[in-house]
């Protein structure tokens, strides 16, 4: 459990988070201070996987913190948090404390400097509540985390009730935790989260769509929709998330790639539900432009793709989308997790588009607006028509070169304005 790399191999230029979070612990611990590594990374290396982040509790007060080291942001400081720079790497070194009236149901209004032992008593979950020694290489555990990693499970340090009151969205942590770990969640504490569930709504879209793609993106997110769905946070987050409808989504997410993005795994969470009900539900996340629309052309487009004889200019649309694998796996998840209706379909257009070979799916079209113009379309919504179908012809292989598609517009001309006459 000891460093196995060692300080002394690192660069002189550069060094891992752990490497650098161990030469903080090794300063302040040569400056008279306590320092240990704290929370997720201790839990990590138990369970022997490779942690996000590296982070230091000790207690030096932030300014004696920032006063050993030569580059510091105080990001933090009346929680005691401060954001150690040291050779291209960020550590977040805190300071020991307790924390007290949790006014909006996520921020401690008052914040004490205190040991160890009840700076361990104030986090969420005993699995993240631990110690590691890195000169001793000891853990240190006050809260039995070693035991419910022991265990694979999730509890909270204390009252489950009281830290949930404190932090509402701890009760989505739990459920990524869960997750992600693959652990159940302890019966006290899942039934703290059912009821306390409504408070969730309090949250902003942005911090609960963090939450929510820790789940869903993970390769266990089937369990992790059940969980959601099963303690009333689906329905709390999403009005009406609930019923059959949202019981598809545990099967469409577990028949789902490995590795998928959060648009899709949203995507898979609402494939039993309507379009516009899903849409409409997902504002409360506040998505990025690029998600929302990723997400909602994945729910648009559910079926098309089982469409019977579907034209080489759709198929090759379809395919110059940058959503399209994903769409496809959409499908075929959904397939998967009902009747299996629609599979033979998707694997007769996979042989097709496998057929295709490599083909350009978005060439240059032939005759741009002027060239239209030029040979007599009127500007407005016939020069536009007349470009799409145009197009279209092009992407079925029925236009090759200017001279074919100069034709084909007289023609098209001719026989619109013999309509209109």
């Amino acid at each position: 459990m000891g460093d196995d790399v060692g300080d002394n191999l690192a660069s002189k230029y550069s060094m891992t988070n752990r490497q650098a979070a161990i030469k903080v612990v090794k300063v302040l611990r040569q400056n008279g201070f306590e320092a240990l590594l704290a929370g997720g990374c201790v839990r990590d290396m138990l369970l022997r996987r490779r942690a996000k982040d590296y982070d230091v509790a000790t207690d030096a007060r932030p300014d004696e913190v920032a006063g050993l080291f030569r580059r510091t942001l105080k990001v933090g400081v009346k929680f005691g948090v401060v954001i150690v720079l040291i050779r291209g790497m960020h550590v977040e070194v805190a300071t020991f404390r307790t924390e007290a009236d949790y006014e909006d149901g996520r921020h401690p209004v008052s914040v004490e400097f205190t040991n160890a032992a009840e700076d361990a008593s104030r986090r969420d979950f005993t699995i993240n509540g631990m110690y590691f020694d890195p000169i001793e290489k000891k853990v240190i555990d006050y809260v039995g985390g070693q035991a419910d990693l022991k265990k694979r499970i999730v509890r909270t340090i204390g009252n489950a009730e009281d830290r949930f009151g404190e932090d509402h969205l701890r009760m989505l942590r739990a459920v990524r935790f869960s997750t992600r770990l693959d652990f159940a969640i302890e019966p006290a504490t899942f039934a703290a989260i059912c009821s306390n569930a409504a408070a969730i709504k309090k949250m902003s879209g942005e911090r609960i769509a963090m939450e929510l793609e820790g789940i869903l993106a993970a390769p266990n997110r089937s369990a992790g929709a059940s969980i959601l769905i099963e303690s009333g946070l689906a329905e709390h987050i999403f009005d009406g998330f609930l019923g059959e409808k949202a019981g598809l989504a545990v099967g469409v997410l577990g028949q789902l790639p490995e590795r998928i993005d959060f648009a899709l795994g949203l995507a898979g969470f609402f494939a039993g539900f309507e379009t516009e009900f899903a849409v409409e539900r997902l504002r409360v996340l506040r998505l990025s432009n690029k998600q929302k629309k990723h997400a909602e052309y994945l729910l648009a487009n559910r079926g098309r793709l089982l469409k019977e004889k579907m034209s080489l200019a759709e198929l090759k649309q379809f395919l110059a989308e940058p959503y399209f694998e994903d769409l496809y796996s959409l499908e075929k998840a959904i397939g998967k997790a009902g009747d299996g209706d629609g599979l033979a379909a998707l694997k007769a257009l996979r042989k097709r588009i496998e057929d295709l070979g490599d083909i350009e799916l978005r060439p240059k079209p032939l005759l741009n607006g002027h060239n239209l113009a030029r040979l007599g379309a009127a500007s407005g919504p016939e020069l536009g028509q007349l470009a799409e179908e145009m197009y279209i012809a092009q992407l079925e292989g029925e236009l090759a070169t200017g001279e074919e598609a100069e034709r084909w517009v007289r023609k098209w001309l001719k026989r619109h304005r013999t309509i209109e006459g």
